[in-house]
């Protein structure tokens, strides 16, 4: 059974464990507050959960969801991330995050910074267009008319059909935008950013998107 691995509990964090289990996977999810913490949300998702601090739910993990800030990335232990299939679901918001000059001159984009850091595994930015709460509520089975599309990217063919396979699970149909470098056209404010969007609408929305500088 795949173990999902994820750090950060917060909105993300903690609606991707409990999508997770529900459709019959195993989680070891993360906190910087430390396992103690999580003590209600493992007991609220089960068996099938457990607490444990970053290096172990990366070293246990077949695949790892990274949710949290963008600022927090340089503090994750990249020897522990090291050949994993990383999934990155941040965004960059400046008046949370602080200012990051290659993102405001977008030279670079925020899964690309977190593959810097963890040079040794695989990124793929995923879960970064979708409201917390629709992970839970609008997954349906394939083949489900104008099921909802989520849009990955990543430099990796193999590590973005372990990203496939995943949110397929989780019931969302997957678009590729293509490299890493291409994970700007579903930032923040761009059409595809926390739409409900079948395939060909997602694609469209890629279409579409236009860096800040030329909005």
């Amino acid at each position: 059974m795949t173990v999902v691995g994820i750090i950060g509990s917060g909105n993300i964090g903690a609606q991707v464990a409990r999508r997770a289990v529900s459709v019959g996977y195993d989680v070891a999810i993360a906190n910087s507050r430390g396992p103690q913490t999580l003590e209600g949300l493992i007991e609220e998702l089960g068996p099938r959960a457990r607490a444990v601090d970053v290096e172990e739910a990366a070293r246990a993990a077949d695949v790892v969801v990274v949710a949290i800030p963008i600022d927090k990335y340089p503090q994750l232990p990249a020897d522990a991330f090291a050949g994993k299939v990383v999934l990155d679901a941040g965004n960059y918001y400046p008046d949370w995050n602080g200012r990051f000059p290659a993102l405001d001159d977008e030279s670079t984009t925020t899964a690309e910074l977190l593959q810097e850091h963890l040079s040794a595994s695989h990124v793929v930015k995923a879960f970064s267009n979708i409201a917390a709460a629709d992970i839970t509520t609008d997954g349906q089975p394939a083949g489900s008319p104008s099921r909802r599309a989520l849009i990955i990217a990543g430099d990796d063919e193999a590590a973005k059909e372990q990203a496939t396979r995943l949110i397929n699970a989780f019931g969302f149909d997957v678009v590729d935008a293509g490299k890493l470098a291409e994970g700007w056209r579903y930032q923040r404010d761009t059409p595809a950013y926390g739409a409900r969007l079948d395939v060909d609408g997602a694609r469209r929305a890629l279409s579409e998107a236009r860096r800040y500088r030329d909005m």
